[in-house]
Parts: structure tokens; sequence; C-alpha cells
């Protein structure tokens, strides 16, 4: 069996013309495990076959702490429903960016879902890339990326996805070609909102969410194909259970009460409410 920095070197010969320097925006040329621009900037795959295109770590606080629960979560299904609605979206055969991959269970799963051609999946986050190494999808490739540089040419993608995850629309659509399509999905006002209340019983404001301004954004910059709202409540997995507890930022304020109580008695429904955008260009981005 070829180790995964084999089968990478093999899928950047092959696909060596998705990708510009994310630095000075000339093309990139693969040279066995490597590629390097027109200005010698190269950029070498790990051992788990990965491509690094920052020029310095960020922390995002997304860690493998937090990423581990949060593919199990998507691993037990959780988000199916929403996956298949998606799908329904999805270009035939296109050539798919998962712009804020995560930990890549979403990608692993349209791929299931729908025939897709090549596959990149992008995350800022360090711990996400190489834990989305762990999917075993063809024709595919995990990096850690900048959404604000995307490190691929003009009109690389027939299909960019944007999952629970920040827009740079302008990157975006210059990645997207003339015809393609951006899916993004954002959380509705009942995402979560058992965790959420379980998290903050005190706190009015945090228990309560508006995607007001991010649709506005997106309106605002795209031209709207089409927009879905999916809602359901999903019986969570006992061995799932504290899981959710660690899978979202909405931890991150939590106090040390309130996670022993949880711990003790987790949640055993959580509603999933999402809206399921499509967008088209807007203007021609150079």
């Amino acid at each position: 069996m070829k180790k995964k920095i084999e089968l990478a070197s093999e899928f950047l010969a092959k696909n060596e013309t998705f990708f510009r320097c994310p630095f000075c925006h000339t093309t990139m040329n693969g040279c066995g495990i490597s590629l390097i621009c027109e200005n010698r900037h190269q950029f070498d795959l790990s051992k788990k076959g990965t491509l690094y295109f920052l020029k310095k770590a960020v922390d995002t606080g997304y860690t493998k702490k937090m990423l581990a629960p949060r593919g199990r979560i998507i691993a037990c299904g959780m988000y199916d429903k929403m996956l298949e609605k998606l799908a329904e979206f999805l270009p035939k055969n296109a050539n798919v960016l998962d712009a804020g991959a995560g930990e890549g269970g979403f990608l692993a799963k349209l791929a299931c879902l729908q025939n897709l051609g090549i596959k990149f999946g992008i995350d800022i986050s360090k711990d996400a890339i190489q834990l989305a190494t762990n999917h075993a999808l063809e024709e595919t490739l995990w990096c850690v990326a900048d959404l604000t540089r995307l490190p691929f040419e003009t009109g690389a993608f027939d299909c960019i996805l944007n999952i629970f995850s920040p827009s740079h629309y302008g990157e975006l659509q210059r990645a997207l070609k003339e015809d393609g399509v951006l899916i993004k999905v954002i959380p509705e006002e009942h995402y979560l909102e058992e965790l959420r209340l379980a998290f903050y019983p005190d706190d009015e404001q945090k228990q309560h969410y508006s995607n007001a301004e991010v649709l506005a954004k997106f309106q605002q910059e795209m031209n709207v194909a089409a927009m879905e709202r999916v809602s359901y409540t999903f019986d969570l997995p006992k061995e799932n259970q504290l899981d959710l507890l660690e899978m979202s930022p909405l931890e991150w304020g939590v106090t040390e009460e309130v996670k022993r109580e949880l711990q003790k008695h987790p949640l055993e429904k959580i509603t999933v409410d999402v809206l399921i955008l499509v967008g088209e260009k807007r203007e021609i981005v150079g």
C-alpha cells in the first residue's frame, strides 16, 4: 500500500494546474513532493500528504480536543439530513473546494452522496487538516490555507463549499468558474438551541442566535440561486452525547460547574436548524 505522501505526490503531478502561489499569485509546478512557483516560493508535502500554505501558524482555538468530537458527531449521522439536501445542489462530477473543511467529515460524507471530481479541503487549523487525512478519499488533497489567500488559480472550481465557516467572497468568487456555484450553510435561529440553553441558562443573549447579518452579506455579494431551510431534531446516540458538549465553540465560555452537570446528565436530543444558500457569481472577479 502506498504511503499518504506518495499518493499526494501523484495527485500534485496530475493536478498542478489548480494551484497558484498565495503570496505572489504566479503559477506553480509540481516537483516530486513540492509545489514551486515562478518566484521560487516552495511548498512541501508533509508525511501525511498535506500542503501548508501559511507564512506562520495561526492559533484558531480549533484544536484536536474540539475537532475530534466534532468528527464523531458528524460520523454518527447528526448532519445527514442536512447533507442529503445539500448534495442535491452539488453539480455532478464537480471539481470541489471545501473552504473551511475542518476535520473533513462533511466533504467525506458528501463524496458518498454525490459523484464528485477533484476535491480539495482547506482549513486554517493545522490540527483540523491533520485529522482530515484520516478520511480515505480518492482524488482529494487536504491543505492548511487562508481563505483570504487561496492557493488556487482563478476559475479553478465548479463548486465551493462553505459550511459553518467564515467567507471571503472576493477570493471565493475568484476561485469559482464563471458558471460555478458557492454553497454556504449557516445556522438558523434554533440551531443547537438545547445546547445553548444548557450552556448558558442565565444568559438570555447567548441562548438566541440570528443569522440576519450573515444572510444579508451573502445576498449582497452573490446572486442567490437557491435558498432552503433544513430543520429537524436528532436523537443522539448514547456514545456521542458527551461529544456534543465539546464539538462547538459554544463550549468556550461555559463555566466548569455547568460542564460537570452536563457530563452527569448529557443531552439526548439536539436541534439541527440550518439555511442552505446557493450563490452564483455576481460579477467577473480578476
